[in-house]
């Protein structure tokens, strides 16, 4: 795929989502790090359940290092995987309290050193807290367009990523890594995909298959 083939595509999503944005509720860098940590295999709504209980507990990078582990497990519990995710969290305040001063990193190579902030998690603080999107988060939704659509035939989200950002230019960024996530929800459901009624069909190689 070439980049006006990619911009052609990325327009017509922004044609089918002009509302699209991040799902995730959050007022502070940190909230959002917590929030998106805690969204690890679980749903946004179910973490925007969880976190305005959690954040009238603990809410800063400073109550995390000091929180009492057993409470913030009980907290955050129907996300899943609570126990390491409540084990990152902590981690994560102690990391930025004793490393930066306090406050959430404002670079990749930064955040990506945070206990529980992978590249993909990393993309969506640079991009949601800061404004400021350094590359384009690939979860499951982003790595199945990917592959359908054309962009990539890479199964590891940093080399889909990595294909992504090369035919994408930088000043869609923002709109991919929330369009495609929509998308994916919305329309190109991983078990029954509205192939027939998306805009993209007739371009999209796996429509083309079919």
């Amino acid at each position: 795929m070439n980049r006006n083939e990619a911009i052609k595509i990325v327009k017509k999503l922004k044609e089918m989502y002009p509302d699209a944005k991040c799902s995730l509720d959050f007022n502070t860098p940190f909230e959002m790090l917590v929030a998106v940590c805690l969204s690890a295999q679980c749903t946004d709504d179910r973490v925007n359940l969880v976190t305005p209980k959690l954040f009238e507990v603990y809410d800063t990078p400073e109550d995390f290092a000091s929180c009492d582990l057993s409470k913030l497990e009980k907290l955050i519990h129907s996300c899943g995987f609570y126990k390491n995710k409540a084990k990152n969290l902590k981690a994560a305040g102690q990391k930025i309290m004793s490393d930066f001063n306090g406050e959430v990193p404002r670079t990749m190579e930064e955040l990506i050193t945070i206990p529980g902030v992978g590249r993909k998690s990393a993309n969506v603080i640079m991009l949601e807290a800061f404004n400021n999107p350094q590359g384009i988060a690939v979860d499951t939704h982003a790595k199945r367009l990917a592959n359908r659509i054309g962009f990539s035939k890479e199964s590891d989200p940093s080399k889909v990523e990595k294909d992504l950002c090369a035919v994408i230019p930088k000043e869609y960024w923002k709109d991919v890594n929330h369009i495609f996530i929509w998308h994916g929800r919305k329309t190109c459901s991983s078990q029954r995909p509205k192939c027939e009624t998306c805009l993209l069909n007739d371009v999209c190689k796996n429509f083309k298959k079919n």
